[in-house]
């Protein structure tokens, strides 16, 4: 997807978010049952301004612990817009600190937070008790791509101390997620996780729309949402290891 779009997308996502948000300040999140929406829209805000450092001073800040008000929706509001307003004051080819070490531009960080703000948009939805909206179908694929790519194959070289128990269970079998817009195929160690895509045979299959896809492998949605086919386990051995990797 180009910036453009994933702009867009995010614009959307937020003004979403933002309208579900107010009826769930105090309702627990379903998918992340430590939050309120309260502490969802911290969370989000936070996020926010801690990219707008990284794009404003070229540095992942050491320390981050940012002064918010006590008014969530309020501080969720300034940091949007202060984020925004940094980001359109670059060009998605400039320079920018991010903690994925192949792609190191301001673009990058536009992928990110688009895909951040549609996930947590659900999380809100969620919260407030009304039926989430779907993920457009671009920004779904492009979600599957990030999330296998960028969270779980490269945590297993970055960090692998991370997901090492959860590799030491797993002997290379593969998984693959077919979706309209293309099949992806994951192999799951023994000692990391690639991906690719293709369409080759392999122990288990994944399918679905890409939004269901997607929020199965962010653990939004369980395994009822999409069609599963060949060995379960293998099938749990990703799910596990989805959820040590975006935690």
């Amino acid at each position: 997807m180009d910036e453009k779009r994933l702009l867009t997308c995010l614009d959307a996502d937020y003004r979403r978010l933002r309208e579900v948000l107010p009826a769930a300040l105090g309702e627990r999140v379903p998918t992340c049952p430590e939050w309120t929406g309260a502490d969802l829209a911290t969370h989000v805000a936070a996020v926010y301004l801690h990219k707008t450092e990284c794009v404003r001073n070229g540095a992942i800040p050491e320390q981050w612990a940012p002064e918010l008000g006590a008014d969530p929706l309020a501080e969720l509001d300034k940091a949007y817009a202060e984020f925004t307003a940094e980001f359109a004051a670059h060009e998605p080819d400039d320079p920018a600190p991010t903690w994925y070490e192949p792609d190191q531009t301001v673009g990058w960080w536009i992928r990110r937070m688009a895909q951040e703000t549609v996930i947590h948009r659900i999380d809100a939805e969620l919260a407030a008790g009304v039926d989430p909206l779907p993920v457009p179908a671009d920004l779904a694929a492009d979600g599957i791509d990030e999330v296998l790519v960028c969270f779980l194959a490269y945590d297993t070289i970055a960090y692998p101390e991370n997901l090492a128990a959860h590799l030491a269970d797993c002997d290379g079998a593969t998984v693959r997620l077919d979706t309209e817009a293309g099949s992806w195929l994951v192999q799951l160690g023994p000692d990391v996780v690639t991906v690719e895509r293709d369409t080759a045979d392999a122990e288990a299959v994944v399918r679905g729309s890409e939004d269901a896809v997607l929020r199965w492998l962010w653990r939004r949605v369980g395994n009822s949402a999409v069609e599963l086919d060949g060995s379960r386990a293998v099938v749990g051995k990703l799910h596990n290891l989805m959820g040590v990797a975006t935690a």
